[in-house]
């Protein structure tokens, strides 16, 4: 079969979801009206300043940066650029939950015996043969919260989490469950099994209910991490981030110092490359940021086909069709760290369509469910980052150690990920491979 003959069958189904991807990100990213986000210069104390103008921040900074945000009147905005205690001034924008697209496959029914996801069996994290399991390693959960009753999620209590929305970090969408359940689920007898399934995993809600938040509530996650990081027990050595909008180097600067605190402290923050093929790592916020490991998204498994044309269906370790990339520029230090798996496998029908097969992690409320997006891809690598963190591999702890052992010792480097064969799909140039855990560093 004629590749060509392939784009054609597969462009109407892909088109549809690269269209509503892309309409997805493009609201991630939007301005909120008449609502600012206020650095000040890392000598100014922000009651001060805030006094000083009379605004009524609903968010104060006073860790990873210094600073506030909340909606500011313009008469006391011009006033603001002016005070030389005020290092930038930024509108806030929104940012979205990197998760499903389309449809959330089935939950899976009730209780279930233990079951190894392909993504974690894919990058050689099955329990089986680890010796590495991130146990007294702390992983904060910067998403929509953590499901705090859910007998598979190792989630550090209540009194050591933060939330932007309330009084409580109790995850009420579901994405933040999913994603903490590919870091590190529990190595027990129901549901699944994590990458680092002895990590403890702190609650951090930046998104609320409907997956949505602002650069403002998450640079409040970010301060409370580093503020906390090294007061709690397991200390918070990573930082797991499923989520993004469109944007661009340096349109935040308050977010990206926010981030660089964390970097500075050797935390590794692990963001998801975004879930729109027709951009690049280098139009996604946080993703671009050089302090950052950007995931993309890859298969797990070959899908099965029922498309006589292309019998032999999609390969293990090809990149997903929906992924963001973009290689990753030595000079700069912006681009795809890592691909790992951001779904199990994808599908394809008797027209010609493609199915995404989800990976299977932890459901809000009990039990399990699928979910594909680079929002996926990035847990897996967080769990990796928290099994090495446990080993304390020689000069393993500074957060450029870690990306260039996972770059130089990825599974398939070189070959993967393959070219999806869809219509919104580019090479980038970079085969960087599939993330592999610790124990298979040596291997390489």
């Amino acid at each position: 079969m004629k590749k060509n003959e392939l784009f054609a069958r597969l462009a109407f189904c892909i088109g549809i979801l690269a269209m509503a991807s892309l309409a997805a990100a493009q609201s991630a990213g939007g301005v909120v009206a008449g609502r600012y986000i206020v650095e000040l210069k890392s000598t100014a104390a922000p009651s001060k300043v805030i006094s000083a103008h009379a605004v009524a921040p609903d968010l104060v900074f006073t860790s990873a940066i210094k600073g506030f945000a909340g909606f500011i009147p313009p008469g006391q905005l011009r006033a603001l650029e002016k005070d030389s205690a005020v290092a930038s001034i930024v509108p806030d924008r929104v940012v979205m939950a990197i998760g499903t697209l389309g449809k959330p496959n089935k939950p899976a029914p009730g209780p279930q015996a233990q079951v190894v996801p392909a993504g974690v069996a894919r990058i050689g994290a099955n329990p089986a043969g680890s010796i590495l399991t991130g146990l007294g390693i702390g992983v904060a959960v910067v998403d929509t919260g953590l499901d705090f009753n859910h007998a598979d999620l190792p989630v550090a209590g209540a009194a050591y989490s933060f939330t932007a929305y309330g009084t409580s970090a109790q995850d009420d969408e579901g994405h933040g469950t999913h994603v903490g359940g590919i870091i590190a689920a529990r190595n027990n007898t129901i549901g699944v099994v994590g990458v680092a399934p002895d990590a403890t995993l702190y609650a951090v809600k930046v998104l609320d209910r409907n997956g949505s938040g602002t650069d403002s509530t998450i640079i409040a996650g970010l301060d409370w991490i580093h503020a906390n990081a090294a007061g709690v027990y397991p200390a918070i050595r990573v930082v797991n981030m499923s989520l993004g909008r469109q944007g661009s180097l340096n349109d935040d600067p308050a977010l990206r110092a926010a981030i660089k605190s964390l970097y500075d402290d050797d935390i590794t923050v692990v963001v998801a490359a975004g879930n729109d093929s027709l951009s690049e790592v280098s139009q996604q916020v946080p993703a671009t940021y050089p302090e950052v490991l950007a995931i993309a998204s890859a298969t797990a498994l070959t899908g099965a086909s029922k498309y006589r044309p292309y019998p032999a269906g999609i390969a293990a370790d090809t990149a997903s069709y929906f992924t963001t990339d973009g290689g990753f520029d030595t000079s700069t230090g912006i681009g795809v760290t890592i691909s790992a798996p951001g779904e199990d496998k994808e599908d394809i029908s008797r027209a010609g369509m493609i199915q995404s097969v989800g990976i299977l992690s932890t459901k809000l409320g009990g039990g399990t469910v699928r979910m594909s997006g680079t929002s996926m891809a990035a847990p897996h690598v967080s769990g990796v980052v928290a099994r090495a963190a446990e080993a304390e591999l020689p000069g393993s702890v500074g957060v450029e150690t870690i990306r260039s052992m996972i770059m130089d010792h990825a599974l398939n480097v070189g070959v993967a990920p393959y070219d999806s064969p869809t219509w919104g799909y580019t090479f980038d140039g970079q085969r960087e491979g599939i993330v592999a855990v610790p124990e298979l560093w040596g291997a390489q």
